[in-house]
């Protein structure tokens, strides 16, 4: 599948790579990323390849990365051409709790932000970062919907949120005429599953296209890391080596389980003839609800490893491994929806759901010019 066979974005009618940019790692302000040259070069390898979807967000490396993904788009003229997704929520002024969180007044001060760092006067698609536990989903939904109307953003998208709030919020919108949530970003990888609970079904009930971050699990997945040989610690070389024993939420990877299905992982990719990334990300476009998947590198070769994933099918015996081997925890009401358990609720008759309810995300064929 080339980068120009665009996914359709949840309910809407925009179009989207089926793998998007991630410019977390564009600039160096936190120790680790790339530096402009190699940011530019990320940047022009992906445009050239087909790709449309850049994701970003405005405190990515204290706003380097919203200025930079602006210069680069400028320079070649690609502006209307891109998808330019970016969001708001984390605080950059200590001591004013105004300059952070999901409420209006932040909302506004935060896009327009973006857009000076951008050098534009709209963005494609604008998330919700991180839910703040405390601003009523309307306050967002409308504040999203004021600035839809202004002209400032095209599209609404949610990120890191709880499925309940997810739901609200679409919901609102059906009933109030708010623009409805486009995307939803959530970290989903082989090794954090959790997102099958709840999301998978949120996505395709209610019309969100899934758009997973860490797809490979800050680099786990890539085969960066190894159990070191005497069992304690690990060897390898990256961002998960700079944040210390008490690692932020999302950074704490390096665990038994986790090395457990890298292992698997490996085996599969020698099977199939294939690197452990372009496996992992492969597995997971396959997955029910997914619209496109945000990629990350600090280097070319990286990139262009990740950009051929979809170059190929996952043969469905090697998906049930890598099923079994990543399966996550089952915690109440989970565990009372498993096949075993439901069976006690149709009478002992196996029950098919119709292909409708388990619909996917509709793929956009390509030109038949493209489809060579």
């Amino acid at each position: 599948m080339k980068l120009d066979s665009y996914t359709l974005l949840g309910r809407s009618g925009l179009r989207v790579s089926p793998i998007a940019l991630g410019t977390m790692t564009f600039g160096t302000e936190w120790g680790w990323g790339a530096d402009e040259a190699t940011a530019q070069r990320l940047f022009d390898l992906y445009v050239d390849a087909g790709g449309n979807f850049i994701d970003t967000a405005d405190l990515y490396t204290e706003g380097t990365s919203e200025t930079w993904v602006g210069r680069f788009a400028a320079a070649r003229g690609l502006r209307e051409r891109l998808v330019i997704a970016t969001k708001y929520s984390y605080n950059a002024q200590a001591g004013n709790p105004n300059a952070g969180g999901n409420h209006r007044k932040n909302l506004l001060r935060a896009l327009d932000g973006s857009l000076k760092r951008l050098g534009t006067d709209y963005i494609d698609l604008y998330y919700l970062h991180t839910w703040d536990r405390m601003t009523p989903v309307d306050e967002v939904m409308r504040a999203m919907d004021d600035a839809v109307r202004a002209g400032k953003i095209r599209y609404v998208g949610l990120s890191d949120v709880p499925a309940w709030y997810a739901g609200r919020a679409q919901t609102l919108a059906d009933w109030r005429g708010f623009e409805p949530v486009a995307a939803m970003q959530l970290e989903y990888s082989l090794i954090e599953r959790n997102a099958e609970h709840e999301f998978a079904d949120l996505a395709t009930q209610l019309g969100m296209g899934l758009v997973p971050w860490s797809p490979l699990g800050m680099g786990v997945l890539s085969g960066k890391y190894r159990p070191s040989q005497a069992g304690e610690g690990v060897s390898g070389a990256g961002r998960l080596q700079t944040v210390g024993a008490k690692p932020p939420p999302g950074f704490d990877k390096l665990s038994a389980r986790n090395f457990a299905i890298v292992a698997e992982l490996e085996r599969v990719a020698h099977e199939a003839n294939r690197p452990m990334a372009q496996v992992a990300l492969n597995w997971l476009y396959q997955k029910r609800g997914v619209a496109s998947i945000i990629v990350g590198a600090t280097r070319a070769a990286q990139l262009e490893e990740s950009l051929g994933a979809l170059d190929f099918m996952l043969a469905p015996e090697l998906i049930a491994r890598l099923d079994a081997a990543s399966e996550p925890a089952h915690p109440f009401p989970y565990y009372m929806f498993a096949d075993g358990h439901q069976s006690r609720i149709h009478g002992q008759v196996e029950v098919r759901a119709t292909p409708a309810n388990h619909a996917h995300v509709q793929r956009v064929p390509a030109p038949p010019e493209a489809q060579t």
